[in-house]
């Protein structure tokens, strides 16, 4: 097969996968990794020459699966009454930032999820008033979640606390020992598989609104990021 050749075939096949943006969990995150591996990038990963967008995307890939993955998790909630969307649009004015998940509860509360999928060679540590992915500091990808709660908040006019799952990687505290959860200005960190569990536990007690409202104001507010 020619260079020629095999640019026409990794163009055709962008383009083809460019053709209509898909819905749903980790849609954001997906897209952005195809904008990234155009045909000039996707031949460098084929011939083994590592890029800087080829790397960006297999983060953002990475960030799908794990979006993915809780609404996977997150699949029974909707068969017990929650409401469960993903991948959203803020409201105008509020930043070009896009909400991984939105939980409401039966019962009417509301729950800002942020998944992550981290390697599990390394844990989740706060450490000197940041957090810490092994020798990594990744605060700011923790506080983004704080700044969507904030926002979604003022869209339904009640408290949406923000939660950030972990998928892969461990939670050590103090001392490097394990724990099952951790708390970072007012983000609460938990491993993946015990979401749900966690969401039933922090909504027993009636919320603030009815659940039917949440949800007309969350669906008239936040639109889906991929067809704004």
């Amino acid at each position: 097969m020619t260079l020629l050749t095999a640019l026409a075939l990794i163009a055709a096949w962008w383009l083809w996968r460019h053709r209509r943006p898909r819905t749903g969990a980790g849609a954001s995150a997906a897209a952005r990794a195809r904008q990234l591996r155009t045909p000039l990038v996707r031949l460098a990963d084929l011939v083994g020459i590592n890029t800087r967008a080829g790397r960006q995307a297999r983060n953002w890939d990475a960030g799908a699966v794990g979006e993915e993955r809780a609404a996977q998790r997150l699949a029974p909630l909707a068969r017990q009454g929650w409401t469960l969307r993903y991948d959203l649009a803020l409201p105008p004015g509020e930043g070009p930032a896009n909400v991984d998940a939105l939980a409401i509860s039966p019962n009417g509360h509301a729950f800002l999820l942020d998944p992550k999928l981290w390697s599990s060679r390394h844990p989740v540590a706060v450490r000197a008033g940041r957090v810490h992915h092994g020798d990594h500091d990744v605060t700011r990808r923790i506080t983004s979640a704080l700044a969507e709660a904030a926002a979604v908040s003022r869209a339904l006019g009640v408290t949406v606390p923000a939660i950030v799952a972990i998928e892969g990687a461990p939670l050590v505290g103090p001392h490097g020992r394990p724990t099952a959860e951790l708390q970072f200005r007012g983000v609460r960190i938990v491993p993946a598989e015990v979401l749900p569990a966690v969401l039933r536990e922090a909504a027993r007690i009636p919320g603030p609104r009815r659940a039917v409202d949440l949800v007309a104001a969350a669906d008239r507010t936040l639109p889906p990021y991929n067809r704004r």
